[in-house]
């Protein structure tokens, strides 16, 4: 936002001649002074996401895309990407609780894909490192197919991140945490030019944290280290150049409790949440990675540019691990039996977009053209393989005695069939802007090699080729109303094996979606309203199979709507979303496992003064549903809160996630089996040091 601020002086200087008591006095006009201050507010609707490859501002977007910015990550005291999108229309976000292997998030009932700076970055499942929110400069979620711009995007949507970039003006801040569950954390961010010039900029982003978790024994200790750089070689290109160093050391949150003791009372009561049944000092979850990002922006003239980037990327995991067996009731005793995990998964990946976009007219129609070539090679190699079922021996849930590590079977390990996809997509989209008209067309190719890399035996290769589309009318009043129609398909090839002893490669993801929607920005840019319906058809989705690790494919029909509405009052703004489906399996009427068709969320903000701020949310996730339609898991509300106070450079913020602790149940694998518990009263106190 701008700032406007109207002065008068009078200027009081040497002069090239003296001016004598005589002369006329010499009368200023008035000057008006710009000053640019940072856009705090949440409504983006104005701005152009860049995970629309395309230079058009979402309010004429005939399809549903939201930004959630850092100012408000940080407001609602987001810890990682899960948290970040909690207040998000159309978003059901953290489904499995507290869970340190990953960021779990579907957009209208279906799964969504991760994408960081335009590029797919999630390949199979539990073997890299979640992307740590404070290296993000914000979060872009594309709901629906996006198979036209992406090729390999899943039918729910797009979760793009956008990655903190070198800056011209020079500042940074210092940043240190403390919190519940012994949560100790340092960061800094820090950017600006190494030239006068401003031809060389640099910024680095860097992160430790040494954290306990609500599961005893689990910690969620880390660093990330991301350095980037920026050489303008002229006004008309630009190449800039990023490294991304993480790693997470712990174990897994996610214990597997029985049914009986989570959900249902046992018949020694309730378990506690912070119960561990593996064996501490040897069950671990580790894992790393190493990110190479490079980037070219040139601009041929004023009408026509070009943007590519490329990304490889190495990670790799350490899984040792223990959870209840499946399905178990602890006796009377409260003694169940426990499964045994081993697994190392290295996945190795290089990809890369290149798109020229370009502006035009042609009689009465005003054009913004898209036409790009993107590639994927992933590959997944997973070693040292053990599932012993029920061979992990026995633990007493209700009081763990530690010791009773099954060694001998450890050599029973194997290596497993790596995977590897190839894949190449050419896309044309092309916006048109007809008088008060918006038509939105798209066209994609893909040919996709799925390999299965046999340890012994035959390698199996499986070629796909798909053509998908995307069409999109809008109609733009002169009041900030703009309804809309469109139409998307979706094709994503899926890495990995469904978890079978024969390990099978899965068949890609299809499906379209029909979308009728509006959106709503005021003229003083104060209220923003975004409403969709949404039908969706999909075939072979990927859902969590009937034991950890294992997956299966399914089909699955979803319709429903979302609304969010943004305003802002002088000092007050507030953030209210509501989303309400059906999700369904196609072949059976049930409802699809772990989605809450019912979400509301409402998130406040009060700057008291200019130094003092204050929020609160409220976040309501109705009842879901295991596999086979059973148990219920009931709906829960939750609320958060912050407190900042801000004195010359210096910040202090309070922020609370889940206020009054409540104890709850966020998901179940089918009736009978086992649960998983939420994420309990978590604070932390946060000092910025800004320069």
């Amino acid at each position: 936002m701008k700032l406007k601020t109207i002065t008068s002086a009078v200027l009081l200087g040497i002069c090239s001649q003296s001016v004598s008591a005589e002369d006329d006095p010499i009368k200023l006009d008035a000057l008006e002074v710009v000053t640019e201050t940072p856009d705090v507010s949440y409504i983006k609707l104005d701005q152009e996401a860049s995970v629309g490859k395309m230079n058009v501002p979402i309010q004429d977007t005939p399809f549903s895309i939201s930004v959630i910015d850092a100012n408000l990550i940080k407001d609602t005291g987001a810890k990682n990407v899960q948290d970040a999108l909690l207040y998000n229309s159309g978003v059901y976000s953290g489904q499995f609780g507290l869970d340190t292997r990953g960021d779990w998030a579907n957009i209208r009932g279906l799964s969504a894909s991760m994408y960081l700076d335009g590029l797919r970055q999630l390949y199979g499942s539990y073997n890299s490192v979640r992307s740590n929110v404070y290296a993000l400069e914000q979060i872009e979620v594309l709901k629906g197919p996006s198979s036209t711009l992406y090729g390999q995007g899943e039918l729910g949507g797009i979760i793009n991140l956008v990655s903190k970039m070198p800056k011209k003006e020079a500042g940074g801040e210092i940043w240190a945490q403390y919190g519940s569950f012994n949560r100790k954390q340092i960061a800094i961010d820090t950017t600006g030019p190494l030239t006068d010039d401003d031809q060389f900029l640099y910024r680095l982003v860097a992160l430790k944290r040494d954290s306990d978790t609500q599961v005893d024994h689990v910690e969620d200790d880390g660093y990330v280290f991301a350095p980037s750089f920026t050489w303008n070689i002229s006004d008309e290109t630009s190449v800039s150049f990023l490294l991304n160093r993480q790693e997470n050391e712990g174990g897994v949150t996610a214990q597997f409790l029985p049914q009986a003791g989570t959900l249902d009372r046992g018949s020694l009561g309730f378990i506690d949440t912070d119960t561990f049944v593996g064996e501490p000092g040897w069950d671990r979850y580790d894992r790393e990675k190493t990110e190479f990002t490079f980037m070219v922006d040139h601009e041929f003239n004023q009408n026509w540019a070009v943007k590519a980037t490329a990304r490889y990327t190495d990670s790799s995991s350490e899984t040792r691990e223990h959870w209840v067996r499946i399905p178990s009731v602890p006796d009377a005793n409260g003694n169940v039996a426990r499964t045994i995990f081993t697994s190392d998964k290295e996945t190795e990946v290089f990809n890369f977009d290149v798109h020229v976009k370009g502006q035009f007219d042609i009689g009465m129609t005003k054009h913004k053209l898209t036409i790009g070539v993107d590639r994927q090679d992933a590959l997944w190699e997973e070693d040292n393989y053990l599932y012993g079922y029920g061979l992990g021996g026995t633990i007493n849930v209700y009081n763990p005695q530690y010791g009773n590590l099954n060694t001998a079977i450890l050599s029973a390990a194997t290596d497993r069939n790596d995977n590897e996809i190839d894949q190449v997509g050419f896309y044309i989209a092309d916006h048109i802007e007809i008088g008060s008209f918006a038509l939105s067309l798209g066209l994609r190719r893909d040919w996709a090699k799925n390999k299965l890399l046999a340890v012994t035996g035959n390698d199996t290769e499986s070629d796909e080729a798909e053509t998908t589309g995307r069409i999109g009318l809008m109609y733009k009043f002169d009041n900030g109303i703009s309804p809309y129609i469109s139409y998307a398909e979706a094709f994503t090839m899926n890495l990995g094996t469904d978890g079978t002893p024969a390990a099978n490669t899965l068949k890609p993801t299809t499906g379209d979606q029909t979308e009728i929607g509006f959106k709503y920005l005021s003229s003083d840019k104060t209220l923003a309203i975004t409403a969709a319906y949404f039908d969706i058809e999909q075939q072979n989705r990927i859902q969590n199979g009937s034991t950890p690790g294992g997956v299966e494919q399914v089909g699955a029909v979803v319709d429903g709507w979302e609304i969010q509405i943004n305003k802002q009052w002088n000092q007050f703004e507030t953030q209210l979303a509501y989303t309400e489906f059906d999700a369904k399996d196609d072949a059976t009427d049930i409802r699809l496992p772990y989605v809450a068709e019912k979400l509301f969320s409402w998130w406040n903000k009060f700057n008291v003064n200019q130094n003092l701020s204050i929020g609160a949310g409220v976040r309501y996730v109705g009842d879901n549903v295991g596999f086979g339609g059973a148990p219920l898991v009931p709906s829960e509300t939750l609320y958060d809160a912050m407190i900042s106070y801000t004195m010359d450079d210096w910040e202090v913020v309070v922020d609370a996630k889940n206020l009054t602790d409540e104890t709850y149940v966020s998901w179940c694998r089918s009736g009978g089996t086992d649960c998983g518990y939420g994420e309990r009263r978590n604070v932390t106190a946060n000092l910025y040091y800004h320069f």
